[in-house]
């Protein structure tokens, strides 16, 4: 999910949290699927390379440490509390999942071998493979995906993602030691997708046990790579599992990781990234800027890589709940001042595509109808603040009204940055200005800037967030998901008829009549100026052309279990 910095994160939420519930008659399980593959969409996400087509190629080289640089460093890495793309990026290597987003977007089986599922949707029981440890020992069985599922509900956890993930989770029953039984207070169609992301990953019981802070810092999973340790402000390493040999089915190879060692360090400049992966000092780089795109690919001793994120968009959501922005026809005044066409070409130099929905394109279920239907108009922003009684002007060109300037808050998590949204911002702040609606941005550290958005004290939030599954605009924009209960809406949209939309669509099996739910609601919220879609997001990576087995999974983020370091890297 990417979330105030989110990308994503395979990502979304549901609201109904497990804990304190008690437990219900499960109903029986009819084998409505018998465990292999699930088609839940069309592949979620356009994964290419602009590299070299003779780059990476060759046989794998075992060893070598992989020395990788990203923008942002999380507070934590269990799985189960973060909803930052990082932490996703680095928990795809310590944690495996019950099931696995298959790039063609089926679901098929990772740590369960097979699955099946009521009659009624509302209960799935996986049958676990065998042979699976945690990196402390621990054997993979039914109590230990219970426990994890269970840890994240448990308010003790704050869990900020992974609860949602979960929607109506009522409970896991362990059936037998290799069996486990998932029920569900109703049906809730996206939970296959939710089980394969990292967010879900499975904990070793034991690692639990300890206090949550102990988990955030060192987590224990049964992944390719095992946690080793976390140098603040700096880098966090992973050693290779060297017994691991229950891979998903897509992986490239079986057995062990290539790598010896994974060092994730954490590099906020671009410039210096760069630097560094052109001196060699580093072998791979993720948060590419675009602008940094033509010299790397002019570089040859470097490959270009880039995947189209599924999920929600870059996006600014609308306060519709207080001041100027109650107003429709000053929602839509701000959202049609922006001139995104030229804004998202100058900042992105084409990398980034313009957003016309809060679903991106390579999500099932997008509204590719939006396109085009709502566009720069300046001349209707001025129309409709008049039509708002913001007909005055103070001697800064602003509007007023009553004696009070139109300014809009807008804060930011400054340790949060990324993409250049910061000069996004510039760019948004200076087109408002020209109708005379005045933005203010405040930059903060990111504990004021999480109580403001705990708060909903803000006119304006931005954010995207990462996840194949159209499922996540229930995250943005569901009266129940605010950021308490694992979910994205911020602002607090409280609006029946989306609830009423949202809710029904993550019940409905998959399909085209589930999509039209989804593509309804897309239309509605940009209608209505909740939100204004700015660009798509996708993953850039710069690496040297020695690494080897590069990928991205479904949901965007790269995969190093197929990595390898060519001779003298």
């Amino acid at each position: 999910m990417q979330t105030p910095n989110h990308q994503a994160a395979a990502a979304t939420p549901a609201t109904a949290r497990a804990a304190g519930r008690g437990p219900r008659n499960a109903p029986r399980p009819a084998a409505l699927l018998s465990a292999a593959v699930l088609l839940i969409g069309p592949a979620a996400a356009a994964c290419g390379s602009d590299s070299d087509p003779d780059s990476g190629s060759g046989p794998a080289v075992a060893g070598g440490t992989l020395r990788y640089a990203v923008e942002t460093e999380p507070a934590c890495i269990d799985p189960q509390v973060s909803p930052l793309d990082v932490a996703a990026l680095i928990d795809r290597n310590i944690f495996d999942s019950l099931v696995e987003l298959a790039p063609d977007g089926t679901i098929k089986p990772w740590l369960a071998e097979r699955w099946e599922i009521s009659d009624d949707r509302t209960a799935y029981t996986f049958h676990l493979r065998s042979g699976v440890t945690f990196h402390d020992g621990t054997v993979l069985d039914a109590a230990a995906v219970k426990a994890t599922l269970d840890h994240a509900v448990d308010p003790k956890t704050k869990s900020q993602y992974a609860v949602g993930l979960l929607g109506p989770y009522a409970g896991a029953d362990v059936v037998d030691p290799s069996t486990v039984r998932v029920r569900l207070s109703r049906p809730y169609t996206p939970i296959l997708q939710a089980l394969s992301t990292a967010y879900l990953g499975i904990q070793s019981p034991e690692s639990l046990k300890r206090d949550n802070t102990e988990v955030c810092s060192s987590p224990v999973g049964s992944g390719p790579f095992s946690f080793t340790a976390w140098t603040k402000k700096q880098k966090i390493d992973l050693t290779r599992n060297d017994k691991y040999a229950w891979g998903p089915s897509s992986a490239k190879h079986t057995g062990a990781a290539y790598l010896d060692a994974i060092s994730i360090q954490f590099i906020q400049e671009d410039s210096v990234r760069i630097g560094s992966l052109t001196s060699g000092q580093l072998d791979a780089v993720g948060g590419l800027s675009p602008s940094r795109v033509a010299a790397l690919k002019s570089n040859g001793k470097l490959q270009y890589l880039k995947a189209e994120a599924p999920g929600g968009v870059y996006a600014v959501h609308l306060n519709s709940n207080r001041g100027p922005l109650a107003d429709q026809r000053v929602r839509t005044a701000l959202q049609r001042s922006v001139n995104l066409d030229q804004l998202v070409s100058t900042v992105y130099f084409g990398q980034y595509n313009r957003a016309w929905s809060p679903l991106s394109p390579t999500t099932p279920g997008y509204a590719k109808s939006l396109e085009n239907t709502w566009r720069y108009d300046p001349d209707l922003a001025n129309r409709l603040l008049d039509e708002a009684g913001w007909t005055a002007k103070d001697a800064d060109g602003y509007r007023v009204k009553d004696g009070k300037r139109l300014t809009l808050a807008w804060p930011f998590g400054a340790q949060l940055l990324r993409e250049q949204r910061d000069v996004l911002a510039q760019g948004i702040t200076a087109d408002a200005k020209k109708v005379g609606i005045e933005v203010n941005r405040e930059g903060l550290d990111t504990g004021s800037y999480a109580k403001r958005v705990m708060a909903a004290d803000a006119d304006l939030w931005d954010a995207s967030t990462v996840r194949a599954e159209p499922d996540i605009l229930r995250t943005l924009f569901e009266s129940e998901q605010g950021p308490a209960k694992g979910g994205m809406n911020v602002l607090k949209v409280n609006d029946p008829q989306l609830d009423e939309w949202l809710r029904h669509a993550a019940g409905t099996p998959h399909g085209d009549a589930r999509d039209a739910e989804y593509v309804q609601v897309q239309k509605y919220v940009v209608d209505q100026a909740l939100v204004i879609p700015v660009y798509t997001p996708s993953y850039l990576l710069g690496a040297s052309k020695s690494l080897k087995g590069l990928s991205f999974e479904p949901t965007g983020y790269p995969l190093f279990y197929d990595v390898s370091k060519g001779k003298g890297a």
